[in-house]
């Protein structure tokens, strides 16, 4: 693919009855093989059976390799006690012997800290950003039409619908929200695909007596038109380093309000590019949005703010030459 030679690999999850194990032996194999041909690897993921068999041709061939773990190293959530096998098994000796590690954001920083990664080890590079021009953004309403949107503005949530993503916060902040708003009407418009939560946020919904005005969407692609037809992004997700929506948004032109303890806030916060509140802070969230609503003219020179930021830091131009620049250091310590 564009001058790069691409190895693919099936796996057992290609296989329905073994659809949750994303494991390919034919990458070990081929690994063996083929490792020595390499300057350095850089790995995807912390806790993977791919990961293991990298990094033990890597070090068996003293080829250095980064890790780059996308917010998977610190056990939470599901599964801590196989991820807490994974780690003393084959996890602390990948950490180990990885010439760099890389984090997307501040946050992930301290997630490496508390690992016991030395400051030394860890490079900051951020995620690159698809950058939008606002001459090829589709029609405003296209997205209004095609889902049947009649009121006078969106508030959006867009990703996963995951227990992680805090959308029930997002939930009983808009229902904070709308019992004392008295301006025109306004929808709560929950965009993305379920991971087996959405049934316990409509049933929330239904609690709260909201059906009428939050209204869920399901998986589309691109984002764009759902970007451009809401008023408001929210962003209301723990335990999550980077997140790339709200910069999307900022580029369509969208207001964003993220959570102070994810990574992407960290920027919104350095670029001055949109509104912060704590996660579960539902009365400071439901004040948010009503600030919001009510402010257009600070919302368009923080939405301004937010595109030169993902120009001059974000653009991918920027990331690649870190990413290069690493690499250089990495094989010239060998």
């Amino acid at each position: 693919m564009e001058g790069i030679d691409v190895y693919r690999f099936r796996n057992f999850s290609n296989n329905l009855a073994a659809k949750n194990l994303a494991i390919a032996p034919g990458m070990a194999l081929t690994l063996k093989k083929i490792i020595k041909e390499f300057d350095v690897v850089h790995i995807h993921e912390y806790r993977s059976f791919q990961t293991i068999a990298a990094c033990h041709y890597a070090e068996k061939y003293n080829i250095p390799y980064v890790l780059q773990p996308h917010g998977s190293l610190p056990r939470i959530i599901e599964k801590q006690d196989l991820k807490k096998i994974y780690d003393v098994v084959w996890g602390n000796d990948i950490l180990k012997y990885a010439s760099k590690i890389i984090a997307v954001s501040g946050n992930e920083v301290e997630q490496f800290r508390q690992a016991g990664i030395p400051d030394e080890k860890i490079t900051v590079i951020p995620n690159g950003v698809n950058y939008i021009s606002p001459t090829s953004l589709p029609p405003t309403g296209q997205f209004r039409e095609q889902y049947g949107i009649h009121e006078k503005h969106i508030i959006l949530y867009a990703g996963r619908l995951h227990k992680i993503k805090g959308i029930d916060f997002l939930i009983h902040s808009f229902n904070s929200f709308v019992r004392s708003w008295t301006g025109d009407d306004v929808a709560l418009v929950i965009v993305g695909p379920d991971n087996g939560y959405r049934s316990v946020l409509e049933d929330l919904v239904e609690q709260l007596d909201l059906s009428a005005t939050v209204k869920f969407i399901g998986y589309i692609s691109p984002l764009a038109a759902a970007y451009q037809d809401a008023d408001i992004l929210v962003y209301p997700s723990v335990y999550e380093i980077f997140g790339l929506v709200p910069f999307e948004a900022l580029l369509c032109g969208t207001s964003v309000i993220v959570t102070d303890d994810c990574g992407c806030g960290e920027i919104i916060e350095e670029a001055g590019c949109g509104y912060l509140v704590h996660y579960g802070d539902v009365a400071g969230l439901g004040e948010a949005l009503r600030s919001t609503l009510e402010q257009p003219d600070v919302n368009r020179r923080m939405v301004e703010a937010g595109r030169r930021y993902i120009e001059e830091h974000l653009a991918w131009g920027s990331v690649v030459k870190q990413v290069e620049e690493m690499y250089e250091g990495c094989v010239r310590h060998v």
